[in-house]
């Protein structure tokens, strides 16, 4: 999801009605391995060296940036990976109304980093759905010219053959009146920019990219049958839930949205254009159905579904699929749910989070050499009480300033005591400030402790040192930086947390 924040959550509310296809390739869409989103709004990002080797290691071979990050970008220079980039939605404007600036645009993110990096970018993917109904139309005017204007400038840079324009939409674009997929059509209100938008998509070589979240469809409706939102195991009997569409019996989320969008495309004569999946995964945490062995389950249904190419009804070969995602992002925005810094297959760190078996039954590799702040961790003094009346404006800062979305309830450290939350909240204050002198100074009410305070499923973590990294060349400034960059805003904020002293 990307700088993808928004509330695609409503997206899929509905969970017969919305869909995702493949079709008859103008021009073929060709597998390359697994494909993975890689969300870089992280305190201490994963240095993209190690990252583009995790995603090597674990056989992915195609990669979704939301936005021209350059330590990423540098990173997939030679790496044989294709790269999806995306501009985000804030561009929109200056790119829709000025075709200098998607020129300038596309010198500054594609050109440079083809021509000087050796990036292999197949994809620039404009906007981040950008229909979605919750935007209340403010991007449906600007979408359309600012593709225009993208690919007009991948022309004049002699890219448009190696660099093809795209959409990534929510499936919240179309729906279906009777709840069959055969049923599909555009939402009323966009029916036309629609229609115009995937004619010039395939006019000129697009390709049309859809995200599908069965998790959201589930943790919207308290009534949504839990097992359709799964892909079913090898001989079980079909989803009680599972919709009969004539012949076809469609038996999870995933296979009804993706037709349903499929049906909305032949109706309108654009059966033709190519659809790839841009996200679609499950979270671990910070919701009550967030958790790993729900993840597990859904993805190892999606990662068998991908390795056997296996599609839906009306699409039989599985297109492209952007698993969401590679990585946890503990910067991101939280507004559409405590999940969404929790979707990664892999641990902030690159660790996996539980085993998921890959072609040949191979297991995930975890990330190799990162290197980790001190082991150590910051909690509530022994003989502070958890009632102390500066507590509570303690928490509230050190959550502020640092990812607490573990601590709700359902979620992996949920059942802590008072004095477990207190102390899981100045140790992620800790941990973020890089373990800084001054940082886990919370009034005398904290002390730095070596015995892991870790209980059950609900982990302390210890931060990655983004200054220790084996980084070589410009991968390694970049890296630099990123740290450098949050470590002077630490540095400001350790500085106001001992001045007040709470």
């Amino acid at each position: 999801m990307s700088s993808c924040l928004a509330l695609r959550a409503l997206a899929v509310a509905v969970w017969v009605a919305a869909a995702y296809p493949v079709v008859f390739r103008a021009r073929p869409v060709q597998a390359v391995g697994l494909a993975a989103n890689w969300g870089t709004r992280a305190l201490h990002p994963l240095p993209g060296d190690i990252t583009v080797r995790l995603l090597r290691d674990n056989g992915f071979g195609k990669v979704k940036l939301f936005e021209a990050d350059a330590a990423a970008l540098q990173a997939l220079g030679h790496s044989g990976i294709q790269v999806m980039l995306g501009l985000p939605n804030e561009l929109l404007a200056p790119v829709a109304a000025s075709v200098n600036a998607a020129e300038q645009w596309v010198l500054r993110n594609v050109s440079s980093y083809v021509s000087r990096y050796g990036v292999d970018i197949r994809y620039v993917a404009i906007g981040n759905e950008p229909f979605l109904k919750s935007y209340k139309g403010k991007f449906e005017s600007l979408t359309l010219p600012a593709v225009q204007n993208v690919q007009a400038a991948l022309v004049k840079a002699g890219l448009a053959r190696q660099v093809r324009v795209t959409v990534p939409l929510n499936a919240d674009v179309y729906e279906s009146s009777d709840g069959r997929p055969s049923s599909g059509d555009f939402r009323a209100d966009i029916t036309g920019l629609m229609v115009s938008l995937v004619r010039f998509l395939l006019d000129n070589g697009g390709i049309l990219t859809i995200n599908i979240y069965p998790f959201l469809s589930l943790d919207a409706d308290p009534n949504f049958p839990v097992d359709y939102a799964f892909f079913p195991s090898p001989g079980a009997p079909p989803s009680q839930a599972s919709v009969q569409d004539g012949n076809v019996l469609y038996t999870n989320v995933f296979d009804a949205n993706y037709d349903t969008l499929i049906a909305a495309l032949e109706k309108h004569g654009l059966g033709a254009i190519p659809v790839i999946v841009g996200e679609i995964g499950w979270p671990t945490d910070g919701d009550r159905n967030a958790n790993a062995a729900s993840a597990m389950r859904f993805n190892q249904g999606l990662f068998d579904r991908i390795i056997a190419g296996k599609g839906t009804p009306r699409r039989p070969t599985m297109p492209d699929v952007y698993v969401f995602a590679l990585l946890d992002e503990d910067n991101k925005s939280t507004d559409p749910g405590n999940f969404e810094r929790h979707w990664g297959v892999f641990n902030y760190d690159g660790t996996p989070k539980y085993r998921l078996n890959l072609a040949g039954g191979r297991p995930l590799v975890p990330a190799k050499g990162v290197r980790y702040l001190s082991k150590q961790w910051c909690v509530l003094r022994p003989d502070a009480s958890p009632t102390d009346p500066a507590i509570g404006g303690a928490v509230e800062y050190a959550c502020q300033y640092s990812d607490c979305t573990s601590l709700g309830a359902g979620s992996s450290c949920g059942g802590l005591d008072a004095r477990g939350n207190v102390s899981y909240a100045f140790n992620q204050f800790f941990q973020a400030a890089n373990q800084q002198k001054g940082s886990c100074s919370f009034n005398n009410l904290s002390v730095i402790t070596t015995t892991d305070p870790s209980q059950g499923a609900c982990r302390f973590h210890i931060q990655i040192d983004t200054g220790r990294h084996e980084l070589t060349g410009k991968s390694a400034a970049a890296g630099r930086v990123a740290g450098l960059s949050w470590s002077a805003t630490v540095l400001g904020l350790v500085g106001g947390l001992v001045a007040a002293a709470w």
